[in-house]
């Protein structure tokens, strides 16, 4: 049987879970992944297969997982342009274009960021015991900008914990109709769904929905929008969008949360995620960049002109 062998002796007086010491010794993997291989017969300890995750492991108990190599998804992969910002062995950073969606879902099973990546990455490793990128965040559909995909297990986990601890910086540029109340704020509303609206958010109290921080900057003001650099310290579904639209300063041609006809022309919402920093693999931290495509341009120059 082929995969990847790990091999573990527990020390003196140790009594604890067998998925919390495979956590602790295997910090690569995240822990419903070891609890997924427990339980499909890949740990034995003393050389009995053991299948429950919270079998109590004792001093001087030897310890024997295999990780099995990863088997092919149930995804296309697709020869899709994309503009790679960056690439190694662990990760690749995406300009995604707008219209793309991240990953296959109903109604998308093709032409998706994911299908693309499968295309463009020879030396993938999988995820999840599957031939896959591993996606850290997410990108609304009709919203352009950096994104960054996982080529293992270790560069997913290492990457999806920054975000999980809020030691990722995202800086967006959006145009949104009117203007905030102040040049420059924090909004901080809780988020959840919207309960006659499935594919819509929106502010709860806060037993009903979790938290979402967002700073924001302004860029430049026009007579009837305003251009800002909003950071978001959280990462909520349509958490921008949500916020704006909550500061009656809804996203330009978000007709979701905003108006149902944009006041500018413009077939998507005017949100771009142009800068992102975290610390890659290996412990550098790097400053990531994609500048505002070409149409988000083409919108600010008009308004210049008028």
């Amino acid at each position: 049987m082929s995969g990847q062998l790990y091999a573990f002796r527990v020390g003196e007086s140790v009594e604890v879970r067998l998925d919390k010491f495979l956590t602790t010794n295997m910090p690569d993997f995240t822990r419903s992944r070891l609890q997924g291989l427990i339980r499909d017969g890949f740990v034995a300890i003393n050389g009995e297969v053991v299948l429950k995750t919270g079998f109590t492991v004792e001093a001087g108990d030897q310890i024997n997982v295999r990780v099995p190599h990863p088997e092919p998804a149930d995804l296309i992969p697709q020869n899709i342009p994309l503009e790679i910002v960056f690439e190694n062995k662990d990760l690749m950073v995406v300009n995604k274009s707008a219209g793309m969606v991240v990953h296959p879902a109903l109604g998308h099973a093709t032409g998706t960021l994911v299908n693309a990546a499968l295309a463009h990455i020879p030396d993938l490793e999988g995820i999840g015991g599957e031939l896959r990128p591993g996606i850290v965040h997410r990108l609304d559909k009709d919203t352009s900008g950096l994104i960054i995909l996982a080529k293992n297990e270790r560069a997913h986990q290492f990457l999806q914990n920054q975000f999980k601890a809020r030691k990722v910086k995202k800086i967006y540029l959006t145009l949104v109709e009117g203007s905030p109340p102040t040049p420059e704020g924090r909004i901080e509303a809780f988020i959840g769904r919207d309960s006659t609206h499935r594919k819509k958010m929106t502010i709860v109290p806060e037993s009903k929905g979790r938290e979402a921080v967002s700073e924001y900057y302004t860029l430049e003001k026009f007579s009837q929008h305003t251009l800002l650099e909003v950071h978001p310290l959280t990462g909520r579904t349509h958490q921008i969008r949500i916020h704006m639209a909550f500061l009656d300063c809804p996203v330009a041609g978000d007709t979701l949360y905003g108006r149902r006809r944009p006041s500018v022309e413009i077939n998507r919402q005017f949100l771009h995620a142009g800068r992102l920093t975290i610390r890659i693999p290996g412990g550098e931290e790097r400053t990531f960049e994609a500048p505002l495509p070409e149409e988000l341009e083409s919108v600010l120059a008009f308004l210049r002109r008028h």
